[in-house]
């Protein structure tokens, strides 16, 4: 393993913990599944004893994928836990369970109130524990870089000792400089006299926009496992971003000498749809994944590409998948050249889905002249995250203009009305999906339109975000729109896209609308159902 890094993706658990970005359930495999795809090692599905839906969303994702790749559940130090961690990931291939306990002067003065005999004794007693689950076991003295150098070598030599195969490092709460870090994981490759039986596991956030830094020195130093998330998601300022530690190391193998076993070319679309489910949009000029990653506008630049690529880049673009703005097709291209184009774009379609996506595309072929290669991968993910939504735009009508109030009247067509679901919610027999039509008045259109929706369901949200952004270039492109609502102490988000930007939103709203419906719904229905 000396020339492997191992790449633990922990969006699903640390990630998921940004505030927003709860997944469902079907979310989380989801994206398990891009994981998978992606090539990463180690997922960490969530913390099973934090609620029943976490402990169902991690027993999921072990189910569908604990072959492919090591699925892991989080515990603290408590049997309990551990207990509900191997409960969780009981009967796969390759489990992991990972436990936890903090060790720095601060954590363990006010918030353990423990001395140091007592963590390591807690410590080798839980890990001990972890290991009649299953043979894969990793320790985490949480808070490491803030811990005093001798008593983190005892720990964390205690808990190999017990049985821990992966040894985490975590600069819990960013603190750590590069420099800094690496002298630690040097420390304990030193000192640690067992450190030869475990992989050295590293775990950075960004509080000082330091954790890709903090873990390539690590690497560097000789940690040979990377815990991160995709687009850095993750508590605070979020955690060390995969993408950019991966293509750190493929980048410059010729200086850290290791490889991963990521399929680069899936970064992008992974990176698309973690968004697309959490709402958290990636800024423009994020590394890698970002818009203007592979974006040039100095003339200068301009002038040294075309002449040699390598004079200004040093990857490719399609090295991480990333979908430009070029002309790809147009209104007579058939259903050949779509499904050969989605392939070149990375998709696995199957053949229904080719369809849908071929019948968006002529429709949208009537409304734009041109289309590109990111309004293909726009009309494929939003078809792909589409859901079971109780309501459905049948269509709206928008009055408004310079001093006139603007109004909306929006129709909706309500699909629990003939489900399964309805039927024993209200005992009677299925009726036909009915349609709905109701007005508001707003701020602007695009608020009239919200709170014609609102008024039809019953219900009232507050938007707390609200963006909207040009896929492609050109007066006619496609507008996609990202909201966020909270409703009832939970945040939804909703995405969508169309050439109409009030549509979009619309579109958008009404997404998030029917996640917290979906919750309301969840909670009304009888046992069983």
């Amino acid at each position: 393993m000396a020339d492997n890094v191992i790449i633990f993706d922990t969006t699903l658990r640390d990630g998921e913990q940004s505030p927003g970005c709860s997944m469902t359930t079907p979310e989380k495999l989801k994206v398990a599944e891009a994981l998978v795809e992606l090539g990463v090692d180690v997922i960490e599905a969530g913390f099973p004893i934090t609620s029943p839906g976490d402990f169902e969303a991690v027993r999921a994702v072990a189910q569908k994928f604990g072959d492919r790749a090591t699925i892991c559940g989080l515990a603290r130090c408590r049997k309990n836990d551990i207990e509900r961690a191997g409960e969780a990931l009981r009967g796969i291939a390759r489990p992991r369970i990972h436990v936890f306990l903090a060790t720095s002067p601060i954590h363990r003065e006010f918030k353990l109130k423990m001395a140091e005999r007592e963590i390591v004794k807690a410590a080798v007693e839980h890990v001990q524990f972890a290991k009649t689950f299953c043979d894969d076991i990793e320790f985490s003295p949480e808070d490491a870089a803030r811990t005093e150098l001798d008593f983190l070598t005892e720990v964390v030599e205690k808990a190999i000792e017990a049985g821990a195969t992966t040894v985490n490092i975590p600069d819990t709460v960013g603190y750590a400089t590069p420099n800094h870090y690496f002298k630690v994981i040097s420390h304990l490759k030193q000192h640690v006299s067992n450190i030869h039986k475990a992989v050295i596991s590293t775990h950075c956030h960004n509080d000082l926009g330091l954790a890709v830094a903090n873990s390539l020195a690590a690497v560097e130093a000789g940690a040979r496992q990377v815990e991160c998330t995709i687009n850095g998601l993750g508590e605070r300022a979020g955690n060390a971003a995969l993408e950019e530690i991966v293509m750190a190391l493929k980048t410059r193998k010729d200086y850290y000498g290791v490889e991963t076993r990521i399929n680069t070319p899936k970064l992008c679309s992974a990176s698309r749809l973690v968004s697309s489910i959490t709402g958290m949009l990636v800024q423009r000029n994020k590394a890698i994944v970002g818009q203007n990653a592979f974006a040039h506008e100095a003339g200068i630049h301009q002038d040294g590409i075309l002449k040699e690529r390598t004079t200004y880049e040093i990857m490719r673009a399609e090295d991480v998948g990333y979908v430009g703005v070029n002309l790809v097709l147009g209104k007579h291209s058939g259903r050949a050249a779509i499904r050969s184009h989605v392939l070149q774009l990375g998709y696995q379609l199957d053949e229904a889905q080719i369809e849908t996506v071929y019948k968006d595309f002529i429709a949208l072929a009537d409304k734009k002249k041109n289309i590109y290669d990111a309004d293909i991968v726009a009309l494929i993910e939003n078809r792909m995250n589409v859901s079971m939504d109780r309501w459905k735009l049948v269509r709206f009508h928008i009055s408004a203009g310079t001093g006139a109030i603007p109004t909306a009247t929006v129709e909706l067509q309500d699909e629990l009305a003939n489900s399964k679901l309805a039927t024993d919610l209200n005992g009677g027999a299925d009726e036909p999906a009915k349609t709905i039509i109701d007005a508001s008045i707003g701020d602007g259109p695009v608020d009239a339109v919200c709170k014609a929706m609102e008024r039809i369901i019953g219900v009232s949200a507050e938007l707390k975000e609200y963006q909207v952004r040009a896929v492609s270039g050109g007066e006619d492109a496609q507008g996609e729109a990202s909201v966020a609502i909270d409703y009832e102490g939970r945040r939804y988000h909703g995405k969508a896209v169309s050439t109409d930007v009030i549509e979009a939103s619309a579109l958008a709203y009404l997404k998030a609308l029917n996640k917290a419906v979906s919750d309301q719904v969840v909670e009304k229905a009888p046992p069983g159902v």
